[in-house]
Order: C-alpha cells, then structure tokens, then sequence
C-alpha cells in the first residue's frame, strides 16, 4: 500500500462544512492515511483566524486584563464545528485546561499552538483516525530551534506502528515539555516531517488554490497555474513571496524526493502543481515557469578604486554585515564596486551608525543608498539560459517605461533578479509576465 501525507491548512478546516469536505477527500484515497492540520482559518474575509484569536487572549493574560470574551470566542469557534459534526468531544475541559493555564503563568507558544491541537483531535474523532501529538515527536532544542535528527527518529517511532493519525501542525516541544512554536504556515513544515519519516511516496498540501500560479492574482489578471515545479525553483518562490507553501518544508521531502502535490480542497478535482526533483516520463516543463517579487528594498553601493585588487575590501564590507548580524539579498561585485541589496525594515535601526562604520573601516570614494526599491525574479531551471529571455525581459521593462537599479544571475541560472523602483512593481510584474507567456510552450 502507498503512503499518501495529507496536509490541510487553516481555510481547509475553518468550519464544519470545510471539515466535511476534508472527509471526503481523505475517504476517496485509502492512501491518504496520515493527515496534518492547521488551526481553523478565515470563513470569510472579515473572519478572524483562531490562531489570532489566541494570540489576543496570551496578550490580554499576560498584561493582566480580562481574556475571557476572546477565550469564550475561540470556544465558541469549536462549538459550532463540533455540534454541526454531531461528535462527542469533551471541549469544555479543554478550555478549562486552556484558562487555567492562562490564569497562572501563560506561555505564548502553549496558547497559540491550542488552535492546532484542538482542530486536530477534532478532526481525528470525526475520521474515527488516530491522534497523535507533535509534543511528543516534534523536538526543539531549549532556545527553540527544531532539532531535526531527533525530530526524525522521533515521528518515525510515532508514526511508523499506526495504519492512520492526525497529527496537529505547527508546534511540538523540548526534552522538558515546554511548548515551542514553528514560524507561521509551520503546519507545511510539520506535513514535509511526517512525510519524511514515512519515506512516503507522495507529500499532499491542501489549501484555497489549485496549485502555484504562474504570478500573484492580485496584480495579473487570471495567471496560469504552474503543472511541475523542481524543489530549487519552489524555494524560490516561497523565499520571493508566493505565500503557497512554506519555505522550509520543501527540505525534508526534497532530500528522500518524495514529490509534493499543492491541491485545493474546495475543487478536489484540479490536478494542482506537483513539485518534483525529476519529471515523470514523458512531461513536459515550461523553460520558465513565473515570476514573483517582494518590495520594500534598498540597495547600498559602496565604490573605491581597485576594489578587486586583493586587499580584501569586499571580505571586509561582509563582516561589516556579520558582525551586525544584518542579512543581505544579494551582493554584486565590480572592477571598483560592491552593491549589497538590503530590506529597508533592517536599515530602520542601524543606517546611520551602518554608513559611519563603513566609512572608518574602508573609507570609500562614495558611499550611497537607493531606497524604495522593488526585486522581481524571474524563475525556471535552465530557463534563463535561453539566449533570449534576458533580452525579452530587459525589452518589456524598457517598453514599459521602467527603469532597472540592479540586475543579477547567478551561476545556477535559477532566476534572474532585476531591481526595479517600488512605485513601478505591479507593471513591472504585469511586462515581464506578458513577455514570458508569449513565450510558454
């Protein structure tokens, strides 16, 4: 029997009705036997996410002020999801566990990862699978950083003796018990684990999409939708912005190629975007597959003659950076140059005192900063090594009227990064995508 990971996100398990259509997904595939999931998302778009929910309630606990209409609103949210299920579960202990902890000494992690936990055993009485805890399997290390090999060890030993589970996302803990929480769109990393501790043949992440669009919707009218990425070029995207899949849960399954497959769960019958390290035989691939971007840049040049000529100028102007713990996006390198680009929220703090140490330390024939900047990448294995697709991205920018800051492609020719001014990014985006589509197979 194959081994199929399903995960399903927040939108997915927002409501009774959504958690009906899970069932129904779960039941069609008997080899959907292990299923990760999030805490219930928005119903609607004014709707608040149980998560946030939570986090309010921590907020009210910890300043001493009164959290229990928020905690009787997150209640309420379970209650209705339980009594339009017709399940017996016992949720008012639950939440006298929850206020009681909120009532000595609350730790945020613990209280945010409730919406999880609880969504996930409610999910897990209604499939009649088993529940199974992240607690005991997802481990962090004290300071809170995931410790994978025992991680590994751990889900393995959990998962591995069970025909079926639902595991909760999101959280697990540290060899004393103490509640530690992933990044936000964690549960996609808790899914990646479990499908690598199965050595599962096939990842699932079931979401409000029908897979990884070709551009951001917002700003392309009705964008393709992407039928095979490779797992480099999805860590791209995630990394520029396309909020589909979490960044990091592309490792655990990459390294076992175990394919991931992005599906919506409100039209189970799309085929959605897999992610693969090789495609299945006889599938085609389009050479560059979309475009995404982030705004809010900056770019810092730093100028002195016979930069390259051994004295160690750009090696310094990294530690510069290290030293600040201050992270850069890229850094570019001439005869008599070096151009870091930089989010403007790290430089808020530190610009000043950044430009003072680099003056003392390398004492540059100019020192300056382009702020408002947009980065657009534009991404396909191999496909900017068409001999034309740098030129047809260079001539829809100039067509339309934008000017280029910085442009870069590394060794790997994953991407291609061009820097345009913030205020021209949505046409940008628009230009650029145009061009490639004219060129899609």
């Amino acid at each position: 029997m194959r081994t199929v990971v399903a995960k399903f996100g927040g939108t997915s398990l927002a409501s009774a009705a959504q958690f009906i259509k899970v069932q129904e997904i779960v039941k069609a595939d008997p080899d959907r036997r292990f299923v990760v999931a999030s805490a219930p998302g928005k119903r609607f778009p004014e709707d608040i996410k149980v998560t946030d929910l939570l986090l309010r309630c921590y907020e009210a606990a910890a300043g001493e002020n009164d959290f229990e209409p928020i905690l009787e609103q997150i209640a309420l949210r379970f209650r209705e999801i339980i009594a339009q299920l017709g399940i017996d579960f016992p949720l008012d202990n639950e939440i006298d566990i929850l206020r009681n902890h909120l009532q000595r000494d609350p730790q945020e992690d613990y209280v945010v990862s409730r919406g999880e936990y609880l969504n996930s055993r409610i999910l897990a009485v209604f499939l009649g699978y088993t529940f199974v805890d992240p607690e005991w399997c997802v481990c962090f290390d004290e300071n809170g950083s995931l410790n994978l090999p025992m991680t590994r060890r751990a889900m393995t030993a959990a998962l591995r003796p069970l025909n079926n589970a639902v595991i909760a996302g999101f959280y697990g803990a540290d060899m004393s018990g103490r509640i530690h929480t992933l990044s936000r769109g964690g549960s996609d990393v808790t899914g990646s684990l479990a499908a690598a501790a199965l050595k599962a043949d096939l990842y699932e992440n079931w979401t409000d999409v029908s897979g990884l669009l070709a551009a951001d919707p917002r700003i392309v009218d009705s964008p393709r939708t992407v039928k095979y990425v490779s797992y480099r070029e999805l860590r791209t995207l995630s990394y520029m912005g396309a909020s589909v899949l979490h960044t990091d849960a592309v490792l655990p399954v990459s390294d076992m190629d175990i394919p991931i497959n992005i599906r919506n769960t409100d039209r189970p019958e799309d085929a959605g975007t897999t992610i693969v390290r090789k495609l299945p035989k006889g599938a085609k691939k389009d050479p560059i597959i979309a475009v995404a971007g982030q705004r809010g840049m900056s770019v810092i040049q730093v100028e002195k003659v016979m930069v390259s000529d051994g004295s160690g100028f750009s090696a310094i102007m990294l530690d510069i950076l290290r030293n600040r713990q201050l992270p850069f996006e890229q850094c570019l390198t001439g005869i008599d140059t070096v151009t870091l680009v930089i989010r403007s929220d790290y430089l808020v703090q530190c610009k000043e005192s950044l430009f003072e140490e680099i003056r003392e330390k390398l004492n540059p024939d100019y020192l300056g900063l382009k702020e408002n900047l947009s980065m657009i990448a534009v991404i396909g294995e191999k496909g900017t090594e068409v001999s034309d697709a740098n030129v047809r991205v260079l001539q829809a920018l100039t067509a339309a009227g934008i000017s280029i800051s910085t442009m870069n492609q590394g060794a790997g020719k994953l991407n291609l990064l061009v820097g345009v001014p913030e205020e021209y990014y949505t046409e940008a985006i628009r230009a650029i995508y145009s061009t490639i589509e004219e060129h899609t197979s």
